[in-house]
């Protein structure tokens, strides 16, 4: 098992291209960028649900502080408003 490494969004790009080009091989990608299955894994099921918008490192962010991804999302974050506020009346 390959211990994880820090990357940047270029890289985890290029990762999940050559991941999807090669059938999804998971194994042989994190083996050929020294990186953990479990990463390449996540990495390009996020890219497939949310796009390039998925690999950017949210780390350290609140949730509110910048724009949902999504419309789901979006939505979401209002519905969860809006009970705070039922909640507080």
């Amino acid at each position: 098992m390959t211990k994880g490494r820090d990357t940047t969004a270029k890289e985890r790009m290029e990762i999940v291209k050559a991941c999807i080009v090669n059938g999804n091989d998971y194994g042989g990608t994190a083996l050929k960028y020294r990186v953990s299955y479990q990463q390449v894994y996540t990495w390009t099921r996020k890219y497939r649900n949310m796009g390039r918008a998925g690999l950017e490192d949210r780390r350290g962010h609140r949730a509110g502080t910048l724009p949902s991804r999504t419309p789901e999302e979006e939505l979401r974050d209002k519905v969860a408003q809006l009970e705070r506020k039922n909640y507080d009346l």
